[in-house]
């Protein structure tokens, strides 16, 4: 049997699968297909963890949350996965972490799916190493949105033509079954996933049309990064940041809940104590880049 391939896929798509193609026997591949059709038996993340949970009372379980530039990856590890296991518990977090693992999906009632990954190999890597899968992740993501886009002019959509546009198997597969569960994807979705992706590794940067959905926390002016970049901190300027990111920190744990802090919220409490709004916004992507934060909705930040 092949082994099966690991997708690039970004938290914002996989977590919206709710569709599990079951194997029919033992050794059968199990496949959850997202809505841009990657029909996913394994899957290759890189992101932050933020936090490592035993879940078991002899603690042979862990949960595990990553965090990418448009959500969050949930993974359970146990006994049979012992190499992952021992790494995750041994990382420190937040650290920028590379996992390779199955897809697992948790269907507590009929009509409710919720995924997860079962990781295989889990390694630290660094900040580098993650931006440039982004950047993979956001070219594979842009090819199912040109798979999706063709079929969807196809009437019915089918398998053959996709392959005979050139487009995988696999992908071409995944592609049909996903428009006859989840319907015409809305691809502006995920076209403003990968823009919010590659404003994340450079702001400004404009790959897409712009969004009305822009993140707030992703946002930093030219201007600012290069005032930032040309001149060297003045003794003591660092300290004042310090002060700055702690102050925003200690802001944002004092007003989330279980969800998190609006970004607007959050900007409203620190303009009381006298912060100003690029400050703010420098702020929270210095914290977002060290991993103390995340964002696991469009303009909302929780801490790790």
């Amino acid at each position: 049997m092949n082994r099966e391939v690991a997708w690039r896929v970004f938290a914002s798509e996989y977590n919206d699968a709710t569709m599990e193609l079951k194997g029919d026997g033992e050794k059968t591949p199990s496949y959850i297909v997202t809505p841009l059709g990657a029909k996913v038996n394994r899957v290759f993340i890189i992101g932050v963890l933020t936090d490592v949970e035993n879940v078991s009372e002899g603690g042979d379980l862990v949960r595990a949350h990553i965090s990418d530039p448009t959500g969050v990856f949930t993974l359970y590890s146990g006994q049979y996965q012992q190499e992952a296991t021992s790494a995750l518990s041994a990382i420190d977090a937040p650290a920028f972490v590379a996992v390779v693992g199955k897809s697992r999906t948790y269907i507590p009632e009929e009509g409710t799916l919720y995924v997860s990954i079962r990781p295989e190999k889990v390694i630290e890597v660094d900040a580098n190493t993650r931006d440039q899968w982004i950047l993979e992740t956001c070219q594979s993501t842009k090819n199912r949105i040109e798979a999706i886009i063709e079929a969807m002019k196809m009437n019915p959509s089918n398998v053959h033509d996709l392959r005979k546009l050139g487009y995988g198997k696999d992908l071409a597969e995944g592609v049909v079954t996903a428009l006859k569960h989840y319907g015409a994807v809305d691809v502006n979705k995920y076209l403003t996933v990968i823009q919010e992706s590659l404003q994340y590794l450079t702001p400004g940067r404009e790959e897409l049309p712009t969004s009305d959905q822009e993140s707030p926390a992703k946002k930093q002016t030219k201007e600012t990064k290069k005032k930032a970049e040309a001149a060297p901190p003045k003794e003591g300027e660092s300290d004042d940041f310090q002060e700055i990111e702690t102050t925003v920190l200690e802001t944002i744990k004092k007003i989330e809940g279980e969800e998190g802090a609006p970004w607007d919220a959050i900007t409203e409490q620190c303009k009381k104590v006298g912060l100003e709004k690029d400050a703010i916004e420098e702020a929270l992507t210095s914290l977002m880049d060290k991993g103390l934060i995340y964002e696991p909705i469009l303009g909302t930040i929780k801490t790790t």
